[in-house]
């Protein structure tokens, strides 16, 4: 898929949620659209997260962490690079790029800021706010040993392709909860972040607006 299509969808997306124009409803709105439970704290936790499409020669690719063991929340899993919105961050795009250079070590400089998109909600009690962006190659990764145990690109094809998308299950609190995950050769990617990929999916090839 070209960088200018991917631009022009995710753009137009941000512009009518941002403007609250009716959109299309994408496919996971939390961690638990499949399983007919919807988690409700008290206060949701603001946090937001930097989709990174890295702007490779061969292809577009989607840079991914994985979270150290002993993180206090979705310990060991895949994620984007992202957290919790702090009192200083300006705005949603502000926290993705903060905690993007944090975590991983990409400047700003090199992200190439396309939109916020749809919000998802996590059983941990956050609510995420996606920013897509274009990134340019020429970073250095410089990962955080407290929260990144391993940096890696996918093929963003990969990701687009129907056939790499499945539904997986898993007890939780009793119940059972069924997850979007995308496995990547021995990756595997499930949960908040497959749902974001879900519905990035859904921005990217959907005919509906």
């Amino acid at each position: 898929m070209r960088v200018e299509e991917i631009v022009r969808r995710v753009r137009e997306r941000s512009a009518r949620l941002a403007s609250g124009l009716p959109v299309a409803t994408p496919p996971i709105g939390s961690d638990f659209s499949l399983s007919g439970v919807v988690p409700a704290p008290e206060a949701w936790k603001p946090a937001s997260v930097l989709v990174p499409l890295v702007d490779r020669a061969p292809g577009i690719t989607v840079l991914l962490t994985q979270r150290t063991a002993d993180m206090p929340s979705h310990a060991g899993q895949v994620a984007f690079p992202g957290g919790r919105r702090q009192a200083s961050d300006v705005d949603a795009a502000a926290t993705a790029l903060r905690e993007t250079e944090e975590e991983v070590g990409i400047p700003a400089r090199f992200v190439d800021v396309i939109g916020a998109v749809d919000l998802y909600r996590t059983g941990t009690g956050f609510e995420i706010t996606p920013i897509v962006g274009i990134v340019k190659p020429g970073f250095t990764i410089r990962a955080d040993p407290r929260e990144v145990a391993d940096v890696f690109e996918v093929p963003l094809e990969h990701f687009l392709d129907e056939v790499n998308h499945r539904i997986d299950s898993r007890q939780y609190q009793g119940r059972e909860r069924r997850y979007y995950a995308m496995p990547y050769g021995d990756r595997y990617i499930w949960g908040a972040t497959a749902g974001m990929l879900k519905n990035l999916h859904f921005i990217l090839t959907s005919k509906e607006t």
